[in-house]
């Protein structure tokens, strides 16, 4: 959950460059200002692991020392899965205790370096131990694969536990009107990021995937060390000395929740979205080793495929804007679902390189329109001082996402393992089913007149 702070009113503002940035107003010297760029650089470098790690060289790691046939492409296909899932209820678990954290202490900066800090040594070791090749097994398994798995789990549970610290500098950083801005600013350097990462494709080739891991960490530390210098945290506000209780952000989820089933509309989009969120989200987690154990992609064919679809995520994210302000929220998030299902049915049944492109960009134009078009929605469907709270169980029910489309899909690939690659092509039509029931639901939704 995206918690909500006040930190960025009145005295509390960061030591570190604000009052310069609003000196310098809204023109391209406000990205200029050191805090700013530095909070910016911060999405640039951890795109780079999340590009890296979590989307291609880990997956095809997993496939290549598992998948010595098309049974144990399957198998490596549930590990990818349910090492998602794992990392994901975690987060579930954790996230709501963030928020408490953050309103008790202030300390933003402080999580996001610890954690990050761990994200990279856990990167560091998953590179040295899958360079081990030790003799002893469990289940059947080399023990430094099953060290690796456990590695990456625990990387990417604090590299997504680091962004929800990330999210609450932002208002921090500027005034009303610099924030849209900066906001902007931040998530066109991190797509920049993912073409820095990409890079190390040039030191890996088509095999040796684990030897990706160690310059990734490298890279995420190299580019986070301006957030380490130049943004500090701000004064601690007044509030901030009561101690709340610890486990008051657990209550905070179950009374949004009770609140929400007073907004019918609202409620029924959330549920609707949820299905859309899993079988988008699943689809590309899956998409690198789908995609080169089913349709024969090269690493390299992957890698273009995927700056295709960071393209085509960019170019949705730009045209739905307008589309949404042409036909409505609701019409344009129905779009949405029919060009995911699209993507879906092509991928599923792709016999070839050509499709499976064309399956590919248009997952990219689904996720970058979608969270876009879903805010607006959320903001038509709830009331102004409800907001807040309705985008913090927005995002929460986001990761909830994350956990149950990675169990169906790594479930369903273990359960048919012995047919092949048809079972690849089943757990991606579990999506399917999935994204058909959330454009169902997704019609129930009533919109203010």
């Amino acid at each position: 959950m995206i918690v909500k702070n006040e930190a960025g009113k009145g005295d509390n503002r960061l030591r570190t460059g604000k009052k310069t940035a609003q000196k310098k107003g809204a023109g391209f010297g406000l990205f200029l200002t050191a805090p700013v760029l530095a909070w910016a650089l911060y999405d640039f470098a951890n795109t780079i692991f999340s590009s890296n790690m979590i989307t291609i060289f880990f997956p095809f790691y997993l496939q290549e020392t598992i998948g010595d046939s098309a049974r144990m492409d399957q198998i490596a296909s549930t590990f990818i899965s349910y090492a998602n899932a794992l990392a994901s209820f975690f987060l579930v678990i954790f996230t709501p205790l963030y928020g408490v954290l953050i309103d008790r202490t202030g300390k933003k900066k402080r999580y996001i370096t610890v954690f990050t800090f761990i994200c990279i040594a856990c990167t560091v070791l998953m590179g040295i131990f899958a360079g081990i090749d030790f003799s002893s097994e469990w289940f059947g398994l080399p023990v430094s694969l099953l060290v690796v798995v456990t590695l990456f789990v625990v990387a990417k549970f604090f590299y997504h536990s680091s962004l929800v610290f990330y999210d609450t500098i932002l208002p921090d950083l500027g005034t009303k009107d610099e924030i849209p801005l900066i906001s902007g600013f931040g998530i066109a350097v991190g797509y920049l990021g993912t073409l820095v990462g990409l890079s190390v494709y040039l030191l890996v080739g088509n095999d040796q995937f684990h030897e990706a891991f160690i310059p990734t960490a490298l890279l995420f530390l190299l580019f986070f060390l301006p957030f380490l210098f130049f943004v500090k945290d701000p004064h601690p506000l007044p509030q901030q000395e009561k101690k709340a209780s610890f486990f008051s952000g657990y209550k905070e989820i179950v009374h949004t929740f009770k609140e929400m089933k007073r907004y019918k509309p609202a409620f029924i989009f959330m549920i609707a979205f949820f299905f859309m969120n899993d079988a988008l989200q699943t689809a590309i987690a899956m998409m690198a080793v789908y995609a080169k154990i089913i349709i024969g992609f090269t690493a390299g064919q992957f890698i273009l495929l995927y700056l295709v679809s960071t393209i085509s995520s960019i170019i949705g994210s730009f045209l739905f804007g307008y589309i949404t302000k042409a036909i409505g929220a609701k019409r344009s998030i129905t779009v949405v679902y029919v060009i995911l299902i699209v993507a879906l049915i092509l991928a599923v049944t792709a016999a070839t390189e050509w499709v499976f492109w064309v399956a590919g960009s248009l997952f990219g134009i689904s996720l970058g329109a979608s969270w876009g078009a879903s805010r607006i929605l959320i903001i038509e469907l709830t009331p102004k001082e409800k907001r807040g709270q309705f985008f913090g169980l927005f995002a929460f029910s986001g990761k909830v996402s994350s956990i149950i489309g990675p169990i169906i899909y790594g479930s369903v690939t273990l359960l048919f393992a012995e047919h092949g690659n048809l079972a690849s092509r089943l757990a991606l039509g579990s999506l399917l089913i999935l994204a058909a029931i959330g454009l169902v639901i997704h019609q129930f939704v009533r919109e203010k007149a």
